[in-house]
C-alpha cells in the first residue's frame, strides 16, 4: 500500500480541490469567483497525475512478480524506491480536511488582527450617489466616502450595511467586512462603528440600516473607523461570498 501513497496523495488534494470549486460555492472563502476555472483544472490535472502514478507502480509491481529487478531491502532495512518517505503521508491531513470539513471564511478574529492601517487616499470628491431609500452600500464604498469624501455625501443619506458582527474590548461594535483583491491571504479590513442599537454575538452577519455620524476632518484619524447611527439591525444568512472585492 506505502507505494501508492503519492498516488493517494494527489488523488486526496485533486478531490478536495474540486469539492470546494466544482460542487458548490465554497472556493469563494478562499478565492475570488474569477479565479474558479483555475481551480477546476487544477483539481482535474491533480486527479489525472494521480491516475497515471498508480498506473506506473501497478507495473513496476507486476514486473517484479514477472522476476524483473525491483526495489530490494538494504540491510540497515531502509527500502528504496516510489513509496517516498512516510512522512508525506502527514499531507494527507489537511487534503482529508479540506475534503471533507472545508473551514469556514474568515471572521472576527482576521479582521481583529490587522492593525487601523489605511492607504494614503488623500481627501476629495467622489461620483454622485445613486438613488436610493436607503441607500446599498459595501462596507469598502461606505468607508472610502465617510472618510475620504470632501463634499460629505453621506450626509443625511439612509444607508444600509451587510456584513459580520466585530467587537471592541470596550464594547464597541462593529458591521465588518473582509476586502479581498485576489484570495483571503491578502484580506483586509473595512468596518463600520454601529451605535444607537444592541450588539448581536460576534461573527453574526447582520444588515444595518442607519445614517452615517460624521466625525473629525475627512482624512484624519478622527474620522476612522466612520460611524453610524442604526435605525434597524437584521440577523442574515452569510452571502456565498463572503467578502468585498478590494
Amino acid at each position: 500500500m506505502r507505494r501508492y501513497g503519492p498516488a493517494v496523495l494527489l488523488a486526496l488534494v485533486g478531490a478536495a480541490i474540486l469539492r470546494v470549486s466544482l460542487l458548490g460555492d465554497l472556493y469563494l472563502r478562499y478565492v475570488q469567483a474569477g479565479l474558479r476555472p483555475y481551480l477546476v483544472v487544477s483539481g482535474v490535472v491533480l486527479v489525472l497525475l494521480a491516475a497515471g502514478a498508480a498506473v506506473l507502480v501497478r507495473t513496476a509491481v507486476e514486473q517484479e512478480v514477472q522476476g524483473d529487478d525491483g526495489d530490494h531491502a538494504d540491510p540497515g532495512g531502509h527500502t528504496h524506491g516510489p513509496a517516498g518517505p512516510r512522512v508525506a503521508w502527514f499531507l494527507t491531513l489537511p487534503a482529508l480536511a479540506l475534503l471533507l470539513f472545508p473551514p469556514p471564511a474568515l471572521g472576527s478574529y482576521s479582521a481583529e488582527r490587522e492593525a487601523a492601517q489605511r492607504a494614503q487616499r488623500g481627501v476629495g470628491t467622489f461620483p454622485a450617489l445613486p438613488a436610493g431609500n436607503p441607500l446599498d452600500l459595501t462596507l469598502g464604498e461606505f468607508g472610502s466616502r465617510a472618510v475620504y469624501d470632501s463634499d460629505r455625501s453621506l450626509t443625511g443619506r439612509p444607508v444600509r450595511l451587510t456584513g459580520f458582527v466585530t467587537r471592541d474590548d470596550d464594547r464597541t461594535w462593529y458591521v465588518t467586512r473582509l476586502l479581498v483583491s485576489c484570495c483571503a491571504a491578502d484580506a483586509s479590513t473595512a468596518k463600520a462603528e454601529v451605535r444607537g442599537a444592541d450588539a448581536p454575538p460576534v461573527d453574526t452577519w447582520v444588515t444595518v440600516t442607519g445614517t452615517w455620524h460624521p466625525e473629525g476632518e475627512p482624512g484624519s484619524d478622527a474620522a476612522w473607523p466612520p460611524a453610524l447611527d442604526a435605525t434597524s439591525v437584521q440577523r442574515v444568512r452569510q452571502p456565498d461570498n463572503p467578502y468585498e472585492k478590494r
